[in-house]
């Protein structure tokens, strides 16, 4: 048995070309396959940048697999429960972009789907493994501050394109799902308990 999960990449956007794959290229423990996209030459580009073994021209195509253990899935955010059951169908872990879920029923069928499974899925929110809020909540749990009573948190950036996905609301798209969960999960994360007030 190998010491490293066999990844598959589903979808060439943006975060996963710049951050996640560079990032899963150093980490020991990991392996990518290969990457799918509806577009073949964009997988095939992506496939020789990064020096994959192998592309699809589809989703399903790299969910019959048997090589891929697991999947990253940075599709637009309506997209991420139906990719995800699928893939847990097909007997692999995965890995989601934020938002995982749009709304409580999806959620409750992508858990449904991972019972099933007997797989994981893990939502991708930096936050929880990121070096500096791990030690933030070190610091917050030890009490070497003092009790802490209140967190602010304040996260923009300039997004004014209309056709971006992110600002697509049928598709899933809207600062609170966009950019508004860093600072709800990062209150969940450090406090461990929900907001009183969002």
């Amino acid at each position: 048995m190998s010491d490293q999960l066999v990844w598959g990449v589903m979808g060439a956007a943006n975060i996963a070309l710049r951050k996640v794959i560079p990032g899963m290229l150093g980490d020991a423990t990991s392996r990518i396959r290969g990457i799918a996209s509806r577009d073949g030459s964009k997988a095939k580009a992506a496939a020789e940048q990064f020096g994959f073994e192998t592309h699809y021209d589809s989703y399903e195509a790299l969910l019959a697999d048997p090589a891929i253990e697991a999947v990253y899935i940075p599709l637009p955010n309506h997209l991420h429960v139906p990719w995800s059951v699928k893939a847990l169908e097909a007997g692999k872990h995965v890995l989601c972009e934020k938002p995982i879920a749009l709304d409580a029923a999806e959620a409750e069928q992508l858990i449904a789907a991972r019972d099933r499974s007997g797989k994981q899925v893990l939502e991708a929110f930096m936050v929880r493994q990121h070096p500096q809020w791990l030690r933030a909540r070190e610091i917050l749990r030890s009490g070497e501050i003092g009790p802490a009573k209140l967190v602010q948190t304040t996260l923009s950036y300039f997004n004014a394109d209309p056709a971006n996905v992110r600002n697509i609301a049928e598709i899933g798209g809207g600062a609170l799902y966009d950019v508004g969960c860093y600072a709800l999960q990062l209150g969940r994360f450090l406090f461990e308990s929900e907001p009183l007030r969002a």
